[in-house]
């Protein structure tokens, strides 16, 4: 396994991190610790979870990833050696059942994090992260942002006094966003630098083949200011292992389980899919080792989130580390990106 470090810690962390979103939901809390126990194994020491997961997310299963990951860091006694990472849901999502009101308060920020810590087993978060703005903004698949009518008010610097208080405490060590926007991020750097607050470690959007959109603005902003892409839906709901285009996905996949997720079903990004399938062909790569390769190749990629729903494919994505794609793959994949770029946003 390779391994880097989180940007401004001292915290080394594997360049694969095991996303968790299916336990619960598509996996079994059995499943659940196979993975776990096969990621360890094969020396993934970074997890990466959310208080809503699994995915979809609804009341029934709300908060068992947490509670299945806790479960086996009490079993395995791994908790030390391993950097674990979690989310607060965020509001525009309506899920009251988490709480009735899902904005950034100081009281919602800190009940996420002991109801996250006792579902975790754990005394301390490694990484604490927002899963997505409070503010109206175009993430999960919008493209183009529109101003809209808005009740949100400037808080970045309270959010971050609020964390400032609870790292003060141990209860968490270092901090992210995700689907942040480069404003959202340059306005969170700006504040901790202004105040001397915590500094944000890691920003974690999606990126892949099929939606390079991360490398516009936020590659350039993370360069500079030194903060680490954590990469989710490098496989793009599995539409980059090529079996959504073949009829090899069975009912159970996730596409064809859960089919309000429409980012990936379109006649660009299955065109798109097709040509880069035929360039791992003729390089002698499956189009997943191809794709994941290629997101853990680019230099402000901290860490790519693989989730898998066997250990089966699980073993297949973390074999990608041992992939470095050439000069000539690279050019070829290039060439497919310039006719289709970025056909799910």
């Amino acid at each position: 396994m390779n391994y880097t470090t989180l940007p401004n810690t001292n915290l080394k962390v594997s360049k694969i991190c095991l996303g968790t979103m299916t336990f619960g939901e598509q996996n079994t809390q059995s499943d659940a610790h196979a993975q776990l126990d096969l990621a360890t194994d094969q020396g993934i020491n970074f997890i990466d979870t959310a208080e809503m997961y699994p995915i979809a997310a609804r009341e029934a299963t709300y908060g068992s990833t947490e509670q299945f990951i806790g479960n086996w860091l009490k079993k395995s006694g791994k908790r030390n050696d391993l950097v674990l990472a979690t989310k607060i849901a965020g509001p525009n999502r309506g899920m009251a059942y988490i709480r009735e009101d899902l904005s950034y308060s100081k009281e919602n920020i800190v009940l996420s994090v002991e109801r996250s810590l006792q579902r975790l087993q754990t005394d301390y978060i490694d990484l604490y992260q927002f899963h997505w703005p409070e503010r109206k903004v175009n993430f999960f698949g919008q493209r183009g942002y529109k101003a809209q009518e808005d009740a949100w008010e400037d808080n970045f610097a309270a959010i971050l006094q609020t964390l400032q208080s609870l790292i003060s405490q141990g209860k968490i060590r270092h901090i992210g966003v995700s689907n942040e926007t480069p404003w959202g991020l340059m306005r969170f750097l700006e504040e901790s630098k202004k105040h001397d607050l915590p500094r944000l470690v890691t920003i974690q959007n999606a990126y892949s083949l099929v939606n390079r959109s991360f490398e516009i603005n936020l590659s350039e902003v993370c360069h500079y200011e030194n903060v680490g892409l954590l990469a989710y839906s490098p496989l793009a709901f599995g539409f980059l292992t090529g079996k959504y285009l073949n009829g090899q996905a069975d009912e159970k996949s996730r596409l064809n389980q859960f089919r309000q997720f429409t980012r990936y079903n379109s006649a660009s990004t299955t065109m798109a899919t097709r040509k880069y399938l035929e360039i791992a062909n003729d390089f002698g790569l499956t189009l997943a080792q191809m794709a994941l390769a290629f997101v853990q190749q680019q230099s402000f990629v901290t860490s790519t989130i693989i989730g898998a729903t066997s250990t089966e494919q699980l073993q297949q994505d973390i074999e990608s580390h041992r992939i470095s794609l050439s000069p000539e793959i690279l050019t070829e994949i290039e060439n497919v990106h310039h006719q289709i770029p970025d056909p799910a946003p």
